[in-house]
């Protein structure tokens, strides 16, 4: 598992040049990804959200925009330096977006169980130190019958792994030094994202963690699943 250290200083370098980086290298698609996963949310009709590994904000913006306007959404990350980047957009470009941002473990939710109808998140989990202690902290602070939505990389179509990989390997880390200055940040997350389970293998821990009708969709090549489950 990730050295939860490691990670979060590797995320303080590059928070500045993060979202520049993902859209530019996955080509955009990532938008498409996260509209999926807000469509989805938006069909449950939720009140209280968590966006947990916020990041620099950007579901938890597209939940805000989506959802009701009484609806409630929190973004949550372990990464201050991810976080202020975040609040920038909230209290910049995008003023008056009622999106609260704490900082917080997702190993050791500072939440109240039984306190959200949802909870989102996007390319966090695989860097979680525990990823079966985190699924279980997404559900405690569910409320029952709440939903999990986890919109995570997966592992390719088999035919589409040979160009896959050699992207994830060879081509990536140099695009995104040249974008952030951080190679070996882009090594490290290339790395997470060959060895993370593929859908079928997520699914069975997002069961151990005492979920129900858990399903997953994969999205490009199967390259991304959105699973869903619920608490």
């Amino acid at each position: 598992m990730p050295d939860p250290q490691a990670v979060n200083s590797m995320f303080a370098r590059i928070a500045r040049r993060y979202d520049l980086a993902n859209h530019l290298l996955s080509g955009g698609i990532d938008h498409l990804w996260r509209q999926q996963l807000v469509r989805r949310v938006h069909d449950s009709h939720p009140t209280t959200i968590l966006d947990l590994a916020t990041g620099s904000g950007d579901v938890a913006f597209a939940l805000a925009g989506t959802l009701s306007p009484s609806a409630k959404v929190t973004g949550m990350d372990f990464c201050q330096p991810m976080l202020d980047e975040a609040i920038k957009k909230r209290d910049g470009l995008l003023r008056g977006f009622p999106i609260e941002f704490k900082l917080g473990d997702g190993t050791a939710l500072p939440l109240e169980s039984n306190s959200f109808d949802v909870v989102t998140i996007s390319f966090g989990l695989r860097n979680m130190a525990d990823r079966h202690q985190a699924l279980c902290e997404i559900r405690r602070v569910l409320r029952p019958g709440g939903r999990l939505f986890l919109l995570e990389f997966s592992q390719p179509y088999f035919w589409f792994r040979p160009f896959y990989y050699t992207y994830l390997k060879f081509i990536l880390p140099g695009i995104a030094g040249l974008v952030t200055g951080d190679r070996l940040a882009y090594e490290y997350l290339g790395g997470s994202i060959e060895q993370f389970p593929a859908r079928e293998k997520m699914s069975l821990e997002i069961s151990r963690a005492g979920f129900r009708s858990v399903s997953a969709l994969p999205c490009t090549f199967g390259i991304v699943a959105l699973h869903e489950a619920q608490a």
